[in-house]
């Protein structure tokens, strides 16, 4: 989210379409007629435009890599349906990969259009590597995964001046496109000197260094006419040179600090676990591990044919054809790393989905037709071979003659058009009919969605919103939402209000402070929560919901305020006790599941003199609660524009400061220092602190958990009775108003739970659903399309734990299975009794 490429993008389309439309070029459109097109059109078509965009690049990028215009349209047409693309290419699917997809596309090919031709540089050359470097350029204006591209161009041509593919149009390729590529990075405001500085960007500018070295030791070799041994030492001694140089320059700047660490993200990437030490990129479940279900899922079978175009593509070498090896090897390592990532397999699966079938194509039939043109309607007489031919090249020639003889050609197109109508034919429609299911369920709105209740009446989920809209309508303007991160742009964009924390998960400590927030006790998290909010909403209901999330906050709070969990930086003290969701003593102390559970749990409310219940959504997706007694004294000074904290007057980047009331807390924060922070001056505490979260979480230390002791936390100072508005507790003058309110809220709340209970109730163990488990457990998809058909009543059934077909599904890793469920109207954000939806069951 701090990348502008995205918003820039968008801008800039906006306004050229109204300068079209006022040029009278756009008016053939009805609705451009009525009305201009605004923004928020050209954000929700963004994604769609840009991934079509995306797969004419990668159709060109297979086409210059094969030198097949087959191979080029069995790959864009993958391209354009695999569902690893569309999970960042469906309309108003507004995100940073959405262009960030075109412009790595764009790059490659570019890049490798300009290593077409002789050894020396043309002027294609010169166009192609400029125009890739703008490209790469423009990719770092649009997102983060802008490292992966530059090392992996900087790595082919690496490869291509190591294995002898040296060229004089190699380095002048890349020079531009590295040089042009690092000035348009330096411009980028969130990047900066980065490129020269950071380790995971330093690799590509030695390779651009060490290809001129290269140079000026092949112009002397060529000079000289020196043999093979001399020019191997030529290179050998200007190698010597150039390594010596770096090494002394790395011996003058290192110990200043002039090179910047890996970032916690890019660290996460190359060590055993996923866990990088820090607990919030650790929380956010796109960083963790790629399932074996999720290339199914992703993919589909597409996954099956990727190892036969790698294969493949190994036949065929050309200067070009060494990026999608590369690109393949990165990108397979980085997604097996983390889900995310998945995207970046989008692309160079459907290039090697394209090598195979377009070899398929080629060699099955075009070859085999233009054989036996050739054959039957020669144009010229070939040339006699030479008197005198080596063993091999006779062989050679006799295996091509076998292999473009009439009957083999006959035989391979037949083969050719038995395999695609009996195995490509119907592989591809139910490749394209699991796209477009993938793709309804990509397209649905990500706060509203569609579910059934217990007699299997459809209905839409719309709680999220309604909340937002809620928070729109009933609180002033200058109302403060806390809330966890996950939902700031939400509350911001839909809601309308400021709330205290984004999706930008840049400021660590801040962070740290909401969830210290929600993890302590009630009073204490009121002491706090008074001088930075007006309201605070949490997401209940199970599932994924905040109670779920709890542990990571804890965590995250720890890492910064020591004294939540003391000695224990995994807060397993912070949880539940056993499977029926019974908290530990200090959660169940907790502000967070205070408000999750109040009035829904027997024994559980907020404390009616700090927190007032003010709304509770439809289906108990949301809940929002009246802060009382607010610091007038801080709100007030959160108001003054003199106490704004901004990088420069005007700016959108603004560090913040606290209230004066809490300096003294925030004072205690311990900056969080992380594991990769090799350059920075760091105490033994914090080593300790990560080595101890790194063996706890990996199951090399012993846990705390079970030995509960009451955190030690530093007290704020108690609420001044002078410092809140006396009406705060009541709404002057609209007392009947607000009882009403709060009547309602009581008869949603207490309806929500007898709904619940009667619902477990109805779940229990039977022949049924014994029958199904077992169905499900083996795999016999046929067998269960055939009962749903029978009985579709029984895509609804329940064991006694609340889980269901779809549960199963997904822990037995049966994709096809969960896809037909779902079609048939299974709820995937069901959730049993411990309030785990279906997907959280994949292995």
């Amino acid at each position: 989210t701090i990348y502008p490429g995205m918003q820039m993008t968008s801008v800039f389309i906006w306004k050229c379409l109204g300068k079209l439309r006022e040029l009278g070029l756009l008016t053939w459109y009805a609705h451009v007629k009525k009305s201009p097109i605004s923004l928020n059109d050209v954000c929700c078509l963004v994604p769609a435009w840009f991934g079509a965009l995306a797969t004419v690049f990668l159709g060109l990028l297979t086409l210059e890599t094969t030198n097949s215009y087959a191979a080029s349209a069995c790959a864009a047409l993958c391209m354009a349906t695999v569902p690893a693309h569309l999970m960042r290419s469906v309309g108003g699917g507004y995100d940073n990969e959405s262009i960030a997809l075109t412009a790595m596309c764009a790059t490659f090919y570019l890049w490798c259009r300009s290593l077409r031709g002789p050894y020396e540089a043309s002027k294609h050359t010169y166009i192609y590597g400029t125009l890739a470097g703008l490209a790469y350029a423009y990719m770092v204006a649009a997102w983060g995964g802008f490292t992966f591209v530059v090392n992996a161009v900087g790595c082919h041509a690496f490869c291509l001046a190591v294995v002898g593919r040296y060229t004089e149009k190699l380095r002048v390729a890349y020079s531009l496109f590295y040089v042009v590529g690092t000035i348009g990075a330096i411009l980028v405001p969130v990047v900066g000197w980065r490129p020269l500085k950071d380790m995971e960007l330093l690799p590509p500018l030695l390779v651009f260094v060490g290809l001129q070295v290269q140079a000026r030791a092949m112009a002397y070799i060529r000079k000289n006419e020196c043999g093979l041994v001399k020019g191997l030492m030529v290179l050998a001694a200007h190698g010597f040179v150039l390594v010596a140089v770096l090494l002394g320059i790395g011996f003058i700047l290192y110990p200043r600090g002039y090179f910047g660490p890996p970032s916690s993200r890019v660290r996460g990437l190359f060590v055993k676990h996923t866990r990088t030490g820090n607990p919030l990129v650790d929380s956010v479940a796109e960083h963790q591990p790629t399932s074996k279900q999720a290339y199914t899922q992703y993919l589909s079978h597409a996954y099956d044919l990727v190892p036969y175009g790698l294969g493949l593509s190994l036949l065929r070498v050309s200067d070009a054809t060494p990026l999608l090896w590369i690109y393949f090897g990165i990108a397979y390592h980085f997604a097996n790393k983390m889900a995310r990532l998945m995207i970046l397999a989008g692309p160079i699966a459907s290039a090697l989905v394209g090598v195979a079938l377009g070899a398929a194509f080629d060699h099955g039939i075009l070859f085999s037709v233009q054989a036996l043109v050739a054959r039957f309607f020669p144009g010229q007489k070939e040339k006699p071979a030479r008197k005198k031919e080596k063993l091999p090249v006779k062989i050679r020639r006799g295996l091509a003659r076998t292999y473009r003889h009439p009957v083999i050609c006959i035989a391979r197109i037949a083969l050719a058009l038995y395999f695609a109508l009996y195995t490509v034919k119907p592989k591809y429609h139910d490749f394209l009919g699991y796209c477009n299911e993938l793709s309804e369920g990509l397209s649905q709105p990500s706060i509203m969605f569609k579910a059934r209740l217990r007699d299997g009446t459809e209905i839409i989920v719309d709680d999220y919103r309604e909340a937002y809209w809620w928070l729109r309508d009933h609180t002033p303007k200058d109302s403060r939402i806390l809330a966890w991160w996950d939902y700031g742009y939400q509350i911001t964009g839909i809601g309308e209000r400021t709330t205290l924390a984004d999706g930008n998960t840049w400021n660590h400590e801040h962070i740290a402070t909401i969830g210290r927030c929600l993890t302590s006790p009630e009073k204490q998290a009121h002491k706090i929560v008074r001088h930075l909010a007006d309201y605070v909403l949490v997401w209940t209901g199970g599932g994924g919901d905040d109670l779920a999330k709890s542990p990571h906050m804890a965590r995250i709070g720890n890492s910064v305020y020591r004294d939540i969990c003391p000695d224990d930086p995994t807060c397993r003290s912070f949880g539940f006790t056993d499977r029926q969701g019974t908290p530990t003593p200090m959660m169940a102390e907790s502000l967070l599941y205070k408000l999750h559970s109040h009035q829904q749990r027997p024994g559980v409310a907020a404390d009616p003199t700090l927190f007032r219940e003010a709304y509770t959504s439809r289906f108990n997706k949301v809940r929002i609660f009246k802060v009382l007694k607010v610091s007038k004294t801080s709100k007030q000074w959160t108001r003054d524009p003199a106490n704004r904290i901004c990088d420069a007057p005007g700016s959108w980047y603004c560090v913040g400061q606290y209230p004066p009331a809490l300096r003294e807390l925030i004072s205690r924060r311990i900056d969080f220092a992380q594991l990769e922070d090799f350059n920075k001056q760091r105490g033994g505490d914090a080593d300790a602190y990560v080595a101890q979260y790194m063996a706890r979480m990996e199951g090399r230390a012993a846990s705390s958990a079970g030995r509960y002791e009451a955190p030690k936390y530093f007290e704020v100072a108690d609420v001044d009775e002078d410092d809140y508005e006396e009406d705060d507790d009541v709404p002057a003058g609209d007392e009947e108003a607000y009882a009403a309110s709060q009547k309602e809220n009581e008869e949603r709340a207490r309806a929500s739970v007898e709904a619940q209970k009667e619902e477990w109730a109805r779940w229990s163990n039977s022949e049924d659903t014994t029958l199904m488990w077992q169905i499900v457990s083996s795999g016999e998809v046929s067998e269960l399309e055939a009962w749903l058909k029978r009985a579709p009543g029984l895509i609804h059934l329940r064991a006694e734990d609340g889980r269901g077909p779809l549960w199963w599904a997904y822990e037995y890793d049966r994709p096809d299975m969960v896809a037909l469920l779902v079609r048939e109207g299974a709820d995937p954000d069901a959730t049993d009794s411990l309030g785990m939806a279906p997907r959280e069951m994949a292995p």
